[in-house]
């Protein structure tokens, strides 16, 4: 990664030698950079039980969620965790959702910091994976930080510049998570491992922009259809509740500006907006359709 170095110097920002992180050679970081893509629909390539897997996944999404499947089955023969590479919010929906369907081993989403974005899918028999349910940062190896330090006071860089410098090297997106911007003074960088000529830190030393509007499903719903918010978890958790048109039974999953959400029988609400009142509350807007 000495390019990548010298790419930041050239344009005046700074980075110091590091210790690597662990080897880039590590459980389910899938093949390397050049590697032949397989050439078969992901369906096809496991028979009837892997087209049951993938039904409700997003054909978009199915060859990405194929291999998060296969990683699953790698976990539970050899009875330890494995890990995909950074995917997106809909890779991640749809992989959790495949993986639930498995009875030897569960999943979580991990991107260096309870609301990234972009996250790798943790795969492994739940009593290996209860420690990083409870302390995915202590317990977790898979996702680590870079500083990038500058002075940006006169020549401002946003994440599309961060982030294109770092794919300039040749390092491949599936690599990199969540570009963390920090103004003046540069960013951070979660990626699947460290280059040599940067500074890791470690993940308690993010500093994680505040978190916008928390919007929980049941809560929002709830709202929008003026009922109970425990009777709305109830609705959810029995499959009579989608978002974005899809099936979710999860009262937990945030909502944003835009969404869809359906209730069998009882017509559907658009969250049109979200505003923070004098008192420091969101106040959510929506359209209701009978």
């Amino acid at each position: 990664m000495a390019s990548f170095a010298r790419q930041l110097r050239a344009r005046g920002w700074s980075c110091v030698p590091i210790t690597p992180s662990t080897s880039a050679a590590a459980p389910g970081l899938g093949a390397p950079r050049g590697a032949p893509r397989r050439a078969v629909t992901a369906a096809a390539a496991a028979g009837p039980q892997r087209a049951r897997e993938l039904a409700a996944v997003a054909p978009e999404n199915r060859q990405e969620v194929a291999g998060i499947l296969d990683l699953a089955e790698q976990a539970a023969r050899g009875w330890e965790l494995r890990w995909s590479r950074f995917v997106t919010p809909p890779v991640a929906a749809d992989a959790l959702a495949a993986v639930s369907q498995l009875a030897e081993v569960s999943a979580m989403a991990w991107g260096g910091y309870p609301q990234a974005e972009r996250c790798r899918i943790v795969i492994g028999r739940e009593e290996l994976l209860a420690p990083a349910r409870a302390d995915p940062a202590s317990a977790l190896d898979c996702v680590a930080a870079v500083d990038v330090r500058g002075n940006f006071m006169f020549d401002p860089a946003s994440h599309r510049d961060f982030l294109g410098a770092l794919l300039g090297t040749g390092v491949v997106r599936e690599v990199v998570g969540d570009v963390l911007v920090q103004g003046e003074g540069g960013a951070q960088v979660l990626v699947r491992s460290v280059p040599v000529e940067a500074r890791r830190v470690a993940l308690s030393e993010l500093r994680v922009p505040p978190a916008q509007a928390s919007l929980r499903l049941d809560a929002v719903a709830s709202a929008g259809f003026r009922m109970g918010r425990g009777a709305m978890a109830d609705l959810i958790k029995s499959g009579d509740v989608r978002l974005q048109w899809r099936e979710v039974k999860k009262p937990s999953v945030e909502v944003k500006e835009g969404d869809v959400i359906s209730v069998a029988g009882k017509g559907r609400v658009t969250i049109k907006g979200v505003e923070q009142n004098k008192k420091g509350k969101f106040v959510v807007k929506y359209e209701r359709l009978l």
